[in-house]
């Protein structure tokens, strides 16, 4: 029986022809640059954030085209008079245009292109963000994720503590990062592409040309092995509620019962972990006696002074009150680090439950990803499909990866470890060492000033007045 129910946890189930998911921005680029040179007609770009002087480096091989990816969509349209490029930000982030030259330069020279389209997206409720990370090529490859075309988010997978491509357009490098998106093709990227019609629409008003060409097979990647092919996918969003929109709260629901189907192993990255709905739910699971193990991989502290005074707080808090009640020792939560012992930024959102259930997407576990912010994710469900044992298969794979990078250890190793010890927590604890590895988090002392604005959500506002979750708080 399928876990997913449209209007409820998903907006839609749709046919993927091949799924991959690609860690870490380099293996993102990659894949991006080469699915937008096969594009024949549209590429449409939804984001955060849009930085033109971003250079897309692979460090396996030479790269087709310029670096830059500003300079790089003048080369797309160059050699393809028939092409069109949407690139959608968010209204409130285009505020960095102003310190970004060249970025500056390259918007105003796009305002007068007749095939590169630049919009801002205000379609939104007030304080509220675009928060989703979109590109679709034609009607045949779609990217859903966390991972923007702007600074910080290129790295490899393996974070050295010194990184000379990893140098952003300032000349600064600001330090190792970890990220993860989905590349889809088939049905699914032709609803994705349906989506972002409707993004472009309500934040213009007008409709992008229409899209007809399908890219049949997805561009070569060699270098990309977390891949199945033959799947169905659903989709699920956030949207607050405006005038011309009613609140759309669908991850939260897919949230929700992700982590209530859990049996064995919830394990879970995100930028954030504030969401008080989320807290609650995982706080059930641990009052069950024998329920799942649940580990969280978060960054060691938020990105910037404000968000580390007001959302580690929070955070603080509430990994507080789900330690107080975690009386079979089925609750952890690590951040990763280099082999120099420098923290790795964790800013990929993923979740993974069981051998069943996998999800990527742009939404964090924070109130406002849960109803105000707009976001949008993907997710596969083992269930759901006559290929059962090939997609649990692909989802441990998945989650062995993952670990294997944050531990800096072989994947054999980490398999043969979680296979012997059925405990992924007893897996990080006896792989982890000095350096690379992933270190267990520490509740901070909090200040008056943060434990003040750990109540009062100023960051993080909730769609409504949902209450802390209902458990002892030490």
């Amino acid at each position: 029986m399928t876990f997913f129910e449209p209007d409820d946890n998903c907006w839609r189930v749709a046919a993927a022809d091949t799924f991959a998911v690609l860690i870490d921005g380099e293996n993102y680029f990659r894949a991006v640059r080469s699915a937008m040179m096969q594009a024949q007609e549209r590429i449409v770009l939804i984001g955060w954030d849009f930085d033109a002087r971003v250079k897309m480096y692979d460090t396996q091989g030479d790269v087709e085209g310029p670096l830059e990816i500003g300079e790089f969509i003048d080369w797309l349209v160059r050699r393809n008079p028939a092409l069109h490029i949407y690139i959608l930000q968010w209204n409130v982030g285009a505020i960095k245009l102003v310190k970004r030259g060249r970025t500056l330069i390259k918007v105003a020279e796009w305002l007068s292109h007749p095939r590169v389209h630049v919009a801002l997206d205000g379609a939104h409720p007030v304080g509220a963000a675009q928060h989703e990370k979109l590109i679709i090529v034609d009607q045949g490859i779609a990217f859903c994720g966390g991972i923007d075309i702007t600074e910080d988010r290129w790295d490899t997978r393996d974070h050295r503590d010194v990184e000379e491509k990893r140098k952003q357009p300032t000349g600064i490098d600001t330090g190792p990062w970890h990220d993860a998106a989905a590349r889809l093709t088939g049905e699914i990227a032709r609803s994705l592409g349906e989506h972002a019609e409707k993004r472009w629409e309500a934040a213009t008003g007008e409709r992008p040309i229409e899209a007809h060409s399908v890219i049949k097979e997805p561009p070569a990647t060699p270098h990309e092995q977390l891949e199945i092919s033959n799947v169905d996918v659903a989709i699920a969003r956030t949207r607050g509620a405006t005038d011309a929109f009613p609140t759309t709260a669908e991850i939260e629901a897919l949230y929700c019962g992700i982590i209530e189907a859990a049996r064995d192993t919830l394990y879970i990255e995100s930028q954030y972990f504030t969401s008080k709905v989320i807290a609650r739910a995982l706080a059930q699971k641990l009052l069950i006696a024998g329920g799942p193990e649940i580990v969280l991989v978060l960054p060691a502290n938020s990105d910037g002074w404000l968000e580390q005074q007001v959302m580690d707080s929070t955070r603080a808090r509430l990994i507080t009150a789900l330690r107080a009640i975690d009386h079979e020792g089925r609750f952890a939560v690590f951040h990763p680090m280099t082999e120099g012992g420098a923290d790795i930024y964790v800013h990929a959102k993923i979740t993974i439950a069981d051998q069943r259930l996998l999800r990527v997407g742009s939404s964090n576990i924070a109130n406002r990803s849960m109803g105000f912010d707009s976001e949008c994710d993907v997710c596969l469900d083992a269930q759901s499909t006559s290929r059962s044992e090939q997609v649990q298969d692909y989802i441990k794979t998945v989650l062995i990866d993952l670990l294997s990078e944050h531990l800096g250890s072989s994947k054999d190793d980490v398999s043969q470890r979680y296979a012997s010890s059925k405990s992924l927590i007893a897996t990080i604890r006896d792989l982890s060492r000095s350096g690379r590895g992933l270190r267990e988090y520490e509740t901070p002392d909090l200040s008056a000033m943060q434990e003040w604005l750990s109540h009062n959500d100023i960051l993080d506002p909730l769609s409504d007045d949902t209450d802390w979750p209902s458990v002892r708080l030490a």
